[in-house]
Order: structure tokens, then C-alpha cells, then sequence
């Protein structure tokens, strides 16, 4: 599947879904009305290294690297508990391979924050991992709705 295909799928889900850019990096937002500077993550799309993120090799052709934040409980049962948070440059320490292609692992850098990821998922590997981008959606309904009730 391609980013666009990805993303496209992810924005029939909501009315308040945008697609946008924030650190060199494609996303998925909530952000009904653009009432937040960028909204909350839903979904992210890593398309290169960086400095602080080359674990997933993202360097080798065609590559790309879809990223999605869980429930705490649904983390758990894909994975168990969420790893320790890394130190600043280094990945968490979970015995996953991160350049494994149409794999969904636990996130390189943030599996402590409950994300996970997948390089290149297939249309299969991808229908595994629709739910999990409703329940993102909904966390970030919620983060929302918090937020915007603090504003």
C-alpha cells in the first residue's frame, strides 16, 4: 500500500481528520475546524532517516514506516508491557527487528508512549491494524476534547 492510499482510508473515517506535515514527517491529525495549531496525532509516516530515528533503515528504496499511538491495553496485548523510554539517539530495547518489512512492531523510539509500527504494510497487514487506527482516532478525539476544553 502506498502513504496516500493509507492516508486517504484514514480520512473517510472522520470528518475531523486532517492530513498534514509537522516535523519533516506526514501525519494524520484530529482537528475538527483547525481549532488547535496542528490537532493531535492519529497516524504518522516516517519516509527517511534521522538523526534521532534510523532504526527501521528507512534509507533502503521505497520504504516507509506507518506509526500509530494505542490504548495502554491494547499495547499490552499485542506486545506486553510498554519498554523503558530510551535514552535521547538510542531505541528501546524490545528484541524487535524495526527493518522488518509488513511487520507491525512496537514504535523504535515511542512503544514507551504505547505505539506501534509497520514498514510497507500489505492490504492484509493493513486491515490488522484498521481497528487499532479507530482506537487512535478515538484517543485523539478524547486528547481533543480535553485540550479544547482547557483552551
Amino acid at each position: 500500500m502506498l502513504v496516500d492510499d493509507i492516508a486517504n482510508d484514514i480520512l473517510t473515517l472522520d470528518d475531523g481528520v486532517i492530513f498534514d506535515s509537522n516535523w519533516g514527517e506526514r501525519a494524520l491529525f484530529y482537528n475538527p475546524g483547525r481549532s488547535l495549531k496542528k490537532g493531535i496525532y492519529i497516524a504518522t509516516f516516517k519516509e527517511r532517516d534521522g538523526a534521532n530515528d534510523s532504526a527501521s533503515q528507512l534509507s533502503r528504496d521505497g520504504l516507509y514506516r506507518l506509526n500509530l499511538g494505542l490504548s495502554k491495553s491494547s499495547y499490552f496485548k499485542l506486545f506486553g508491557p510498554t519498554p523503558q523510554r530510551p535514552a535521547a539517539g538510542h531505541f528501546v530495547s524490545t528484541g524487535d527487528d524495526f527493518t522488518a518489512i509488513d511487520l507491525i512492531t512496537p514504535h523504535p523510539i515511542y512503544a514507551w508512549m504505547g505505539w506501534v509500527a509497520v514498514i510497507n504494510p500489505s492490504v492484509t497487514t493493513y486491515q490488522t491494524l484498521r481497528p487499532y487506527l479507530i482506537e487512535s482516532l478515538n484517543l485523539a478525539k478524547s486528547k481533543f476534547a480535553k485540550r479544547i476544553r482547557a483552551l
